[in-house]
């Protein structure tokens, strides 16, 4: 939706923007794309017509929007001489630090996704999350790793995520201490993984002999 193509781009992410503003006092509601479509000074039926879907679309493409950013942001950081897991630090701080936006519009915006009509779709924004940081960080596998991998990390990411929502410290340092307690975690347990493989390896070959 934000292609190069499209004509109407430009307009479309300075609604959202203001929807964003908006939906941290009114939720992601129609008052809230209403309001914001009024402070932009748009004709009647303009909003409707560049979110048809509504404030829940506008949501859809602002994350979209943040993960696009993210990647791009990493990018430029030189990520291929991070270790793996400091790459992916980064990615997530980058999402949440610079791409969140506010963190009451955040937080009303995961209460309006955390409906059952909604599920599906904070689903699909997730897994397009945190697929978007493994791109980012280099990840290049196609075996079933590719989907533990991801499933892993969106649970390191929504518990950052939540713990940032409430997080009141200097420049955020407690979440940014937090996801590297989960990192460190995860990595721990991959380990361990790996050393059970190898020491059940040879027990495994010996007793089909």
């Amino acid at each position: 939706m934000n292609s190069k193509n499209d004509p109407d781009a430009e307009i479309r992410d300075r609604l959202a923007d203001a929807v964003a503003a908006e939906a941290a006092f009114e939720g992601w509601s129609q008052v809230a794309l209403s309001a914001a479509a009024g402070k932009l000074d748009l004709p009647s039926g303009e909003a409707a017509r560049l979110f048809p879907g509504g404030p829940v679309q506008v949501l859809t493409q602002l994350s979209e929007r943040a993960d696009l950013r993210t990647v791009a942001d990493l990018e430029k950081t030189g990520v291929e001489a991070m270790k793996m897991r400091d790459r992916i630090r980064s990615a997530v701080r980058i999402r949440l630090e610079k791409h969140a936006g506010n963190r009451e519009s955040v937080r009303r915006g995961l209460a309006s996704l955390s409906t059952p009509f909604h599920a599906g779709l904070a689903l699909k924004l997730l897994y397009k999350t945190v697929d978007a940081i493994w791109y980012a960080a280099g990840d290049t596998s196609s075996d079933f790793s590719f989907y533990t991998k991801r499933a892993t990390l969106a649970g390191v990411y929504s518990a950052t995520l939540l713990y940032w929502l409430n997080d009141r410290s200097a420049g955020s340092e407690a979440t940014w201490s937090f996801l590297d307690r989960r990192i460190d975690e995860v990595m721990a347990f991959e380990k361990f993984k790996a050393k059970l493989k190898s020491w059940g390896g040879p027990k495994m070959a010996a007793s089909r002999k």
